[in-house]
């Protein structure tokens, strides 16, 4: 018997297409399979979300003209009506088609293949669980006995204050209860030893979801939690939407990380999905991380989510010795200061090892005074306006806000002006020569060429068999040397002039996460940060240790200049060949979404109100205003309600075709405005 199959595609196209399946002796239920098919003159996979045994009543085409499916992929369903469900919910919330929600959520291989690597399918010796100290058995007890309203939950406390412990004995409670559990690690750098954790200790119910997985391994990983071989999966932030039968937690480990927001469609943020998807099952959602996001502390404090304070350093260790050092008094050749480089020689001397860390990604021209360290910030938006060169104008990314660059500071008067920060490209060049027999090694995206390198340079520091380390964000988190003395942080300045509201907490967060490395296990570890701006809050906080304070003063500023998590934000970039097309299709779009807004401001509904409070910023060219030959403009919504962005957008979206060459980029809570 013939069955009609409503399928969606990986393309944005918000709609399901209808297909004949006519080879299906048995009439087995189609539903949750992918299928092999033309589509045009392409052969697609399509993803099977419902079907029929008569066509569709809404389908555009007669019977005669409906295509058959090629042929089905899989031998049992690879999602079920939950994942169908949660697909429409990606869908409606972060403005894509249900076809690109599926495939962001589903592995893409044909075939199975054993996991190797990170799978550990062989059963591993079990890892005793350690004894807990008194906060952690707390935490532990309230975690896994409190429902509260919201049932979410905060582990907070320093580097080395044994937050994953508690996570691994939350996760033995559930799966002794029959329970299933999500730990969800960033992906980059911490995830290998929290692995290698899960993994010893829970053997074979762990299955891993990561990048370093072919597509095929990712499928096999897969099959074994829909078939309940796993009960604990762990892995970056798409491992959020793995289709474990009987749920009872979602872990987020360092919630705080850019890393759990997708870069492409559709930019979904795995902490929104988790708190969605334990708010529809009625189960708790752990976060955890010794800097919590701006949100997730304000929420805390207002008592939305419960939280949990570690304060006991467990590893033996004590917390760093902090020192600042304060680039703008003293005159340095290179990078290296003579402060970092005489604690350099002296860790060397005592065969003990150094990791300086480059904060690679950086605006290196903004507006400074070399005098009072006055800086030059937008009077609409409150964040660093930046120096376009050709045509010599400070520019603000937010509002297009310009002003020319002043001749003398408006702050004290003094003549001693310029534009601050330098490249890092040369710093292991320089290090190199000021250090020739140190064994350096370094550690970014650039140096790492191949599969597992960036494991294997891990383990040879770890080893000893390097001094000094180089690296960017991929040192900074969870990882632990034993031999370590001295974390130089090269620049720390380089993140807090970028054009973006969350520059502050960004900074904050990266030096204390850095200097969370040394004095792990002993006692006498040394940080040292490297700035232009000593005085500035989040570094001089970090480096203090003064983390309620931050945390207080960037809320106070963001509730004043109406920014997350006082306001929410859809961000909307138009990419073309040409800037003019770029301009063109921003503007053509600010003038369609002012419409859009003010017929919610004058139609009675329960978005009214929140219309009235809405703004559109820009359009203006974005920060980093050219990407792979794309000129770039972006146009910011904000206002109190997500949902009335959404309609906005969505509204525009299906009424307006962009002209020809320019693409269209949706970011609903974008974590980045670069």
């Amino acid at each position: 018997m013939k069955k009609f199959l409503q399928v969606v595609l990986n393309i944005p196209l918000n709609q399901a297409f209808t297909y004949l399946d006519c080879e299906n002796p048995e009439s087995k239920s189609r539903t949750g399979f992918r299928a092999d098919l033309k589509f045009g003159n392409r052969r697609m996979t399509g993803f099977v979300v419902g079907e029929s045994d008569s066509l569709p009543a809404d389908c555009p085409v007669e019977e005669s003209k409906i295509r058959p499916i090629l042929r089905i992929l899989d031998e049992e369903p690879l999602f079920n009506e939950e994942i169908i469900e949660l697909a429409k919910w990606v869908s409606r919330y972060y403005l894509c088609s249900m076809g690109e929600a599926i495939s962001a959520m589903l592995p893409g291989g044909k075939r199975e293949s054993d996991a190797g690597g990170f799978s550990f399918l062989e059963e591993s010796p079990e890892t005793k669980a350690r004894t807990l100290s008194d906060e952690q058995k707390k935490a532990v007890e309230e975690i896994l006995g409190i429902r509260n309203d919201s049932n979410l939950h905060y582990l907070y406390g320093a580097t080395g204050t044994g937050k994953t412990e508690v996570f691994m004995q939350v996760c033995e409670s559930l799966l002794s209860a029959g329970k299933g559990v999500i730990y969800l690690v960033p992906e980059i750098g911490l995830t290998k030893q929290v692995i290698q954790a899960v993994v010893s200790r829970f053997g074979n119910t762990a299955a891993v979801l990561h990048s370093g997985l072919t597509p095929s391994q990712k499928l096999s990983e897969w099959r074994r939690i829909l078939n309940k071989e796993a009960r604990i999966v762990i892995g970056a932030r798409s491992a959020v939407f793995a289709p474990l039968p009987d749920l009872g937690m979602i872990i987020i480990d360092e919630e705080h990380d850019g890393s759990y927001k997708s870069g492409n469609t559709p930019r979904y943020h795995a902490r929104q999905v988790a708190m969605y998807r334990c708010g529809k099952k009625k189960i708790p959602l752990l976060m955890g991380s010794a800097t919590p996001s701006v949100e997730a502390w304000h929420l805390m404090e207002s008592g939305g989510i419960k939280k949990y304070v570690l304060t006991r350093r467990l590893a033996g260790g004590a917390m760093p010795q902090i020192k600042c050092v304060n680039l703008s008094s003293l005159s340095i050749d290179g990078a290296i200061s003579p402060v970092l480089q005489k604690e350099i020689e002296a860790t060397l001397a005592e065969k003990r090892q150094t990791i300086l860390f480059l904060n690679r990604r950086g605006f290196t021209h903004f507006f400074r005074c070399n005098s009072c360290g006055f800086e030059l910030k937008c009077k609409n938006c409150s964040v660093s306006l930046t120096f376009h060169k050709a045509e010599k104008r400070l520019r603000c990314h937010y509002c297009g806000y310009s002003v020319s660059p002043p001749q003398v500071c408006p702050e004290c008067g003094s003549l001693d002006v310029g534009y601050s920060g330098f490249g890092t490209e040369f710093i292991e060049t320089e290090v190199k020569a000021k250090f020739p027999n140190a064994r350096v090694v370094r550690v970014d995206t650039d140096s790492l060429n191949h599969k597992g390198e960036l494991t294997e340079k891990l383990d040879a520091f770890k080893k000893g068999e390097y001094d000094i380390m180089l690296g960017t964000q991929m040192v900074a988190k969870g990882l632990n040397f034993p031999n370590l003395k001295l974390v130089g942080v090269v620049l720390a300045d380089t993140g807090l002039h970028m054009p973006d509201f969350r520059a502050a907490e960004r900074t904050f967060a990266l030096i204390t996460q850095v200097a969370g490395r040394a004095g792990r296990f002993f006692p006498d570890g040394k940080v040292l940060v490297q700035t232009y701006c000593p005085d500035s809050e989040p570094i001089a906080c970090a480096v203090a240790g003064k983390t309620e304070e931050f945390y207080e003063s960037e809320v106070k500023t963001r509730e004043m200049l109406s920014f997350p998590p006082f306001a929410r934000i859809l961000r909307m970039v138009f990419r073309a060949p040409s800037e003019h097309q770029a301009v063109a299709g921003a503007n053509g779009a600010a003038a369609i979404l002012k419409k859009i807004l003010y017929g919610s401001k004058s139609n009675p509904s329960k978005l009214q109100e929140a219309a009235l409070h809405t703004e559109i910023l820009g359009p203006a060219e974005c920060p980093l205003s050219k990407i792979a030959a794309n000129y770039r403009q972006q146009i910011i919504l904000r206002g109190p309600s997500i949902s009335l962005l959404q309609y906005m957008a969505s509204t525009f979206m299906e009424n307006f075709k962009a002209p020809g060459e320019v693409y269209i980029e949706y970011d609903v809570d974008p974590v980045s405005l670069l």
